[in-house]
């Protein structure tokens, strides 16, 4: 980890030159880069405050998801890059978040224009664009603001299993959470998927021991009854299904729980 990752880009190589502007240097006790918080070159030591979240869940312009660059406040085409963390603008060629940061990282935006990306805990960073190298004072990143019903017994902050971001959701239901941010579906906490899983493991066991049960007690009858076939595989379809589904609790993702709101 350490400055290696802190210089990684956000945007992929083959946004062209991206990858020399998109990276953040975390400096350490002020030393990297610099003494005593002004860098080499002109660079020049700044205040920065909390670190910068998406825009608004994106609009829909004649069926295409878009959002607008933070930058110019031109409209960017996300079609197909809805996984990616940012976009990049093709007006001003800066970049845009579209989903919150990686766990245990924030965004933030120099005077520059540049978007870096850095640790949670930092508290100083270095802008690596050759000219602007500022020294940036982050502020500390407020708690992200959640929509917090009053007075819902079980209601907590889950932390989504598929793409990290958090919701709230409440745990006395005895459902599986769907993320409202990447719309797919997990167990809050393992015991839900666990008992499920179980469950649905002891009928298609039962199931299935029925069914065999069944076909050794009346297989001579079959040749003379036809539609005892239709039972054989119908019995044997419900325990497949039934199996099959214990598998698919058996595997989902846990979502963890943060805590109550």
């Amino acid at each position: 980890m350490g400055e290696d990752v802190e210089r990684q880009p956000l945007l992929n190589s083959e946004h062209g030159n991206e990858n020399n502007t998109l990276g953040s240097t975390v400096v350490s006790n002020g030393t990297s880069g610099g003494v005593n918080g002004v860098l080499t070159g002109g660079g020049g030591t700044i205040q920065a405050g909390p670190d910068e979240l998406p825009p608004p869940y994106p609009s829909i312009t004649d069926g295409v998801p878009m959002v607008a660059c933070r930058v110019c406040q031109n409209m960017i085409d996300i079609s197909g890059k809805k996984d990616q963390h940012v976009v990049k603008c093709n007006q001003c060629n800066e970049a845009t978040p579209i989903r919150n940061a990686p766990p245990g990282r924030k965004y933030v935006r120099c005077p520059c224009n540049c978007l870096l990306i850095c640790k949670s805990s930092s508290q100083r960073i270095a802008c690596p664009r050759p000219n602007c190298k500022r020294i940036i004072n982050l502020a500390p990143s407020p708690a992200a603001p959640l929509p917090t019903p009053n007075n819902v017994p079980g209601m907590c902050r889950v932390t989504c299993a598929h793409c990290h971001d958090t919701f709230l959701f409440n745990t006395l239901n005895n459902a599986l959470a769907r993320c409202p941010h990447c719309r797919k579906v997990s167990s809050v906490g393992p015991e839900f998927a666990r008992s499920r899983a179980i469950v649905f493991l002891l009928f298609g066991l039962i199931v299935l021991g029925i069914g065999i049960g069944i076909t050794c007690g009346t297989y001579y009858m079959a040749n003379e009854k036809g539609g005892m076939y239709i039972v054989y595989v119908g019995a044997f379809l419900v325990a497949l299904l039934l199996l099959l589904r214990s598998v698919y609790y058996c595997f989902m993702k846990i979502s963890l729980i943060e805590g109550p709101i």
